[in-house]
Parts: structure tokens; sequence; C-alpha cells
């Protein structure tokens, strides 16, 4: 599990530290910087896959021109905050080793008219202990200064604990490091081991933008995996129905979620194309189509499918997560979240304007509320706990923490209070 981001110059966060819990929430003012934490975890998401820095900024494509991987928002030289020449993401990870791990990297961009990014600092180590590898050693070692345009050098310990100097090994500084060492010969089986688990988790994320038009088209058979706008959701609902136990499970919470009795799913196929449809029965029998569903329906059920199925992500990021919801409905799934992160061990971060939302959390979902705020004056925008904002946990239980959003008193609160990020434990 990711507990803490932390972003140095990159796009409108100077130095600003997010911390995360099983399900986190996200709230601010349009433009306040809530997207472009999303493009962090985009940024790590793209490290999890193995793509280069040139990929993950500017798109990567399949054969024929197929987008394999939308580029990352705004021109290359809008991801480094104004003035600068590089930023930073670090993170620090639990639950893969006993100790927490933490992953630092820092990529500059070159000036000219075809600005190219490259890795200039990059660190991984377990808590306790030297790092596992670093391109910035500790004192004189000749790797810090680097030098070498061709590569990025590293310093590699040879065992846990072990004071004498590690391998100096070279590789490429197009890529990061954490998607290379497994290659490479020096290095030993344990470490390769928690840099492919963190790369794993990175590109076990998942960002779903539900869009309703995507969901009620019928998907092919034996598509598992619900698509990044709602693709393929009858296939994934198949697959759960599969299972009786799964099945149940998700026809209950169906019905709790939305207006309908719902008593069964079918999946016909279509005989002409072959491709699954999705058909909804409620106790009358009376049956609805996925076109007929409403655009609320149809995103609980994704949601549904995302959290319930077989195989599901290690985190998600929804944008917006009650957009198109009843607020009655809210707590139904604000309980479904809660129950699916603790049960499981999903991680769920969301962006949201709902004050609805903030007032029905439960208090651990409390302590993982972050509010984004630009400072007056400024592009800067800085990232605290709300818990952590005086007297917000007073205020929360007197007057309500939705109240105080709509009311705009956090982000007056922030800019009183907002005095640089005093986080720096990596």
């Amino acid at each position: 599990m990711i507990t803490k981001v932390r972003l140095k110059n990159f796009k409108n966060f100077a130095n600003e530290t997010l911390r995360l819990g099983p399900f986190t929430v996200i709230v601010g003012a349009n433009a306040s910087g809530k997207s472009n934490i999303r493009d962090a975890f985009r940024f790590l998401h793209g490290i999890g896959r193995g793509y280069t820095l040139a990929d993950i900024v500017g798109g990567r494509y399949g054969a024929g021109g197929h987008v394999e991987w939308e580029r990352i928002r705004g021109a290359g030289n809008e991801i480094v905050h104004f003035g600068q020449q590089s930023f930073s993401i670090f993170t620090k990870l639990e639950g893969i080793n006993q100790n927490p791990l933490r992953y630092t990297i820092e990529a500059s961009i070159s000036n000219g008219d075809r600005p190219e990014f490259r890795v200039t600092m990059e660190k991984f180590r377990e808590s306790g202990y030297e790092a596992t590898y670093t391109s910035h050693p500790m004192g004189n070692d000749p790797v810090r200064k680097q030098g070498d345009d061709e590569h990025l050098l590293l310093r590699i310990a040879r065992k846990r604990g072990q004071k004498k100097l590690g391998y100096r090994v070279a590789v490429r500084p197009d890529r990061p490091a954490l998607t290379q060492i497994r290659n490479l010969k020096h290095v030993i089986r344990a470490y390769k081991d928690e840099a492919q688990a963190v790369a794993n988790l990175f590109a076990n994320m998942r960002f779903l933008d539900l869009i309703p038009d995507r969901m009620r088209q019928p998907s092919f058979p034996g598509q598992p995996v619900l698509g990044d706008g709602g693709e393929n959701l009858p296939t994934v609902l198949q697959g759960i129905c599969t299972d009786e136990e799964r099945k149940a499970i998700l026809t209950e919470w169906t019905r709790e979620l939305t207006p309908m009795d719902v008593k069964d799913f079918e999946f016909p196929v279509d005989p002409v194309t072959g491709q699954v449809r999705l058909v909804i029965r409620e106790a009358n029998d009376r049956k609805v189509s996925a076109y007929g569903a409403s655009d609320g329906t149809l995103r609980f059920l994704a949601m549904l499918a995302a959290l319930l199925g077989p195989d599901p992500a290690r985190l998600y990021f929804f944008e917006e997560i009650d957009n198109g919801l009843h607020p009655s409905r809210l707590h139904l799934l604000l309980d479904l979240i809660e129950t699916q992160t603790e049960k499981t061990g999903i991680q769920v971060v969301t962006t949201t304007h709902s004050p609805e939302l903030l007032t029905m959390m439960s208090d651990r979902t409390f302590k993982s509320t972050s509010v984004v705020c630009r400072l007056p004056d400024s592009t800067d925008a800085v990232i605290r706990s709300v818990s952590e904002i005086p007297q917000a946990a007073e205020l929360r239980k007197s007057q309500g923490l939705g109240r105080l959003l709509a009311g705009g008193w956090m982000e007056t609160a922030l800019a009183f209070t907002a005095n640089g990020n005093e986080d720096h434990a990596e």
C-alpha cells in the first residue's frame, strides 16, 4: 500500500506531501491541483509499466497508431514547476516487506526546441538500511558526481547491512532504474524481488473515468477487465456472476445502491455479432437493458465490477466519484468502498466536490482526507491533511465537514496556516 507521495516541483506543487490510507479523499476548488495529483499517480503507473520517460510524458502508440498510453496532461515543460528544470516524486510503501520501502525519482528536462527528460537522481531503500541502490550515495563516493552523459550511475549494495562499498553500475537515463535492475547481474535476488514488487504495485493502478455510453455497449466474450471508461461491463459482471457468493453480493449491493429491485442479471448473446449484452431483471420480472438503465445505475455497476471482481487493481483513482449519483445513495457508496478497502487491501483515491460525501465519511476516512488549495496571489498549491488543520476535528463534530467545505472554510484556513511542508523524511 502506498502511504505517502511527496511532490517536488511537479506541476503546481513546489514541495507538498499527500498522505494516503485505504480510502483517500481529496477536496479542493477547481484548478487547485487535484488533477495534477492524478497525473503524479499516472507517472508512477507509467514507471511500473516499464515505459521510458518520453513514453510517460508524451504518450505511447502501438501498431496502427493505437494509443497504448495517454500522455500526461500538458506540454513537457508544464510538468515541471514554473522556473525549475527538474521535478521529483517520493513514495513510501508498506505491506511489501517487513519494513516500509522508499522510492524516489528525479527527472530533469533539457532546453531546446525538442525538450527531453532524463533521470537525474534515483534512490530505492528499505527503512532502517542504507540504500538498496542510489545515484547519489553519501560522502565522497565518485558515483555521486555522475558525469556520464550516456548513463545514470548507481551504487548498489552488495548485501543488506553490509558496510563494504557496493557495486557501481550504469543504467539508461531515459528509463527509471526500478525496472532495469532486474536485468543486472550484480543485484542480489532479494533486491530484484523488492524492486519488482514496487513496480508491480505501480503497474496495477487503474484510473477510471466512467462514461455511461461506453458501459451500455455490448462486449465480446472473454473480456474480464473493465476498461477505463467502463468498457466490457457486461462480460465483467458475467464473470462475477459465475460465482454464486459474489453474485449474491453484487445483487444485494445493486439493490441498495439503486432504486431497482434487482433479482438477477442476464447476459444474452447477440446472434449476429456474438457480443454479450447486459440485462437487469427485477423482482417483478421486468427486464431493463443497459441501454434503458440510468447513468447513475451504470456508474454504480461499474464501481461494483471494479471492487468485487476476481482480480481487482491494487489502487483505483476516481475523479469526482460522486458524479451523477444521487446524494441519498452516497452513504451506501462510502460504505461499499470502506468495507472493500478494509477487507481486500485495495486502495481507492478519489477527488470530490460533494459536501454530502464529506459529511458521511467515517473517522478512518477523515484521517485520510486532504485539501488542495492554491495560495492567494500565487500559482503554487499546497496539500494538507484536513485532520491537521487547526480546529477541523472539533468543527467537524459541531458543524459537519460538508458545511465547512461548502462555505470555503478549508481553503481560508489553509491560506492562513500554510507555511511550507515540513515533512522531509525520505
